[in-house]
């Protein structure tokens, strides 16, 4: 049953039709994943839904009750407190009871005292009573593993921080339909391996639009395609959808191709004259002026961008290398005793944790960082073009066009000279665009016109920051061949798992704690040759769940003599029941520290099995202690 339905639905924001005829149903279990060029509506489409915008004709129709969450590109301005109150909010009733709880938990550790300590014991009272511990822990969980300070003020945190807090808050919610714009932005590929895992057990219902493909892979179970303000649904996952739509376009071509030769004939043939103004051929006419409304109506699909790198003289044959080189602040090692060389024409992937030191690697490796021990050795000749995934290159009150003009009409690609408006034609910006200002833009849109900027400019090496963001998929294509094609040097920080599997020869890895390995090849290849060099470590050995078979015994039962055995068996249940809860608490405090996740690996699935396991044991050794004490009377 369709939890809701779209029809009809037509918005245009006073201009051509941004949606022109929708319709789609979303049904419970369905994992949609919403795909489209940028620019199509996507992001728009996903504030409808969620009813935060209404469409100009059609209705949307909710199955009654529903609950709908939406973690959306832009930061709402309005969010207040901690990190804590705001994911809170995801809680519903039991909200207001876990932010005092945690608000009233921080000044007890800060500042002591009884008054707190008997408010702290009313506040736990009332979340037992609420069954509030168990989203307590649930939000706690969720901070943790997106390595968010819950006590941080929302307002200090980045862009990008920010939007991890509102995922956050959107998967505590347990919401009946999840919308999720762009979600692998601004994460670490941990944590999408982590979020692709909770979704996919969790979440029952999920419309997502996303540029990793891998996630999308990973997840989908049905695909559409928002395409010149229609929406065409593919009940199959993602690769099949890239062959499925490949054959519609073809079938579409040839079918446009066929109207065109029939519309050139029938123009062809009114152009005889006084034949056409016969009686009989009325009926001629009038299907040919119905051939040229529809050819006038037809909305042409979005061309293919072309983008073109213009290289400057080669760079010597060494760029940089570096030998036993230090970086740190404090007492922190950020990056310890790297020795790496990058000769002209790697193409050198850098991955790890958020935090972990990537951007400083960079800054190390192109010698805008000092090493403090070691040597850092630059190579001559380089032309360095550095793409920011902040895109803080662009000016967001000027236009598309004054920002990769720099207030000159023309630019030099490849010693020729271009007018703006042509080369950003190259970028998929049409003429009407070109005069906007960037801040309306979308995410990919910007992305793409940082591209057009920096490649205005040559370059012998490359470095890319999260270049793949917002990025739609035809776009992603014709980046990674132009980046196999490119004869410099790339340095490549990403979190696309098939993109790094696609362009680059050689990976850095950091751990988080100053080391950093260098493996051959990509993503995939870093894992497998990680697998062989260290064994996956091995699971604490479980001890044994203490016999659960024996029911309680009903309670008209007379009490007994307990055995020997018996006796010394609860005897020693409380030391072992503290014993247990020793453990889950040592476990809980560590799961619970985000320096943890930088290095621990293969460790978290450990600790999390282990957990399990003490829930367990603690639960058989209540049960045990109580069915004892139930015998003795």
């Amino acid at each position: 049953m369709a939890l809701i339905t779209l029809r009809n639905i037509t918005l245009a924001f006073g201009g051509p039709p941004l949606f022109d005829g929708i319709n789609l149903q979303i049904g419970e279990g369905e994992r949609l994943c919403l795909m489209g060029r940028n620019g199509t509506g996507k992001s728009t489409l996903l504030k409808l839904i969620a009813g935060e915008i209404p469409p100009e004709g059609g209705e949307i129709m909710r199955q009654q009750g529903v609950r709908v969450a939406l973690v959306s590109q832009e930061v709402p301005r309005d969010l207040e407190g901690t990190v804590f109150d705001v994911v809170a909010q995801g809680m519903g009733e039991a909200t207001a009871l876990l932010a005092e709880y945690h608000r009233v938990s921080h000044l007890l550790a800060v500042e002591g005292g009884e008054g707190l300590l008997a408010q702290l014991a009313t506040l736990q009272k009332r979340l037992e009573e609420t069954g509030g511990w168990h989203l307590h822990q649930e939000v706690e969980r969720v901070l943790n593993r997106l390595s968010l300070d819950a006590d941080a003020p929302f307002s200090s945190l980045s862009g990008g921080t920010k939007r991890r807090a509102l995922l956050a808050r959107a998967l505590v919610s347990a919401p009946d339909i999840l919308l999720l714009d762009e979600p692998t932005n601004h994460l670490d590929i941990d944590t999408i391996l982590w979020l692709e895992e909770f979704l996919a057990k969790n979440v029952t219902t999920l419309l997502f639009v996303t540029h990793d493909r891998a996630f999308a892979r990973r997840l989908a179970n049905r695909v559409a395609e928002l395409d010149r303000g229609r929406i065409y649904a593919f009940a199959c996952g993602y690769d099949e959808f890239v062959e499925r739509r490949e054959a519609l376009l073809e079938a579409e071509i040839t079918r446009q191709a066929l109207f065109d030769k029939k519309l050139a004939q029938e123009e062809a043939w009114i152009r005889q004259g006084i034949k056409a103004r016969r009686t009989r051929n009325e009926g001629r006419v009038r299907a040919l002026k119905k051939l040229r409304e529809e050819r006038r109506q037809r909305r042409e699909r979005q061309g293919t961008a072309t983008i073109r790198l213009q290289e400057a003289e080669r760079s010597g044959a060494l760029v940089v290398e570096a030998e036993n080189a230090s970086v740190g602040y404090g007492d922190r090692a950020v990056i310890a005793n790297l020795t790496t060389t990058v000769m002209r024409g790697d193409r050198v992937g850098i991955i790890g944790p958020n935090g972990s030191g990537k951007t400083t690697l960079l800054r190390l490796l192109l010698g805008e960082l000092e090493p403090q021990q070691g040597t850092v050795r630059l190579g001559t000749r380089r032309e360095v073009l550095y793409f920011d995934q902040m895109r803080e290159q662009l000016d967001l009150d000027r236009t598309v066009q004054e920002n990769v003009g720099e207030g000159n009409d023309t630019v030099i690609i490849n010693g020729r000279s271009r007018h703006v408006i042509g080369y950003l034609q190259d970028f998929l910006f049409p003429p009407e665009r070109a005069r906007t200002p960037v801040r309306i833009l979308s995410g990919g849109e910007r992305n793409r016109l940082l591209l057009a900027k920096l490649f205005t400019k040559p370059s012998n090496v490359l470095v890319m920051d999260e270049p793949t963001n917002d990025l739609d998929a035809e776009t992603l294509d014709l980046l990674e061949d132009l980046l196999l094609e490119y004869s410099g040097t790339l340095l490549l920080v990403s979190h696309d798992r098939e993109f790094l599997n696609n362009v680059v020869t050689s990976t850095l890895v950091l751990s988080g704690d100053g080391q950093v390995r260098e493996y051959v090849g990509g993503y995939d290849d870093w894992l497998r040759q990680a697998a062989a060099e260290t064994p996956a470590a091995k699971p604490q050995s479980a001890k044994a769940p203490a016999d659960t078979s024996t029911k309680t015994r009903d309670r008209g039962e007379k009490p007994r003599k307990l055995s020997f055995k018996e006796e010394r068996e609860l005897e020693a249940l409380p030391e072992r029941i503290h014993q247990l809860e020793e453990e889950q608490e040592c476990l809980h405090a560590t799961l619970a520290d985000p320096e943890f996740y930088r290095g621990a690996g293969a460790e978290v699935a450990v600790f999390n099995c282990r957990l399990e396991e003490l829930e367990g044991e603690l639960e058989a050794a209540y049960a045990r202690w109580e069915e004892l004490e139930g015998l003795k009377g």
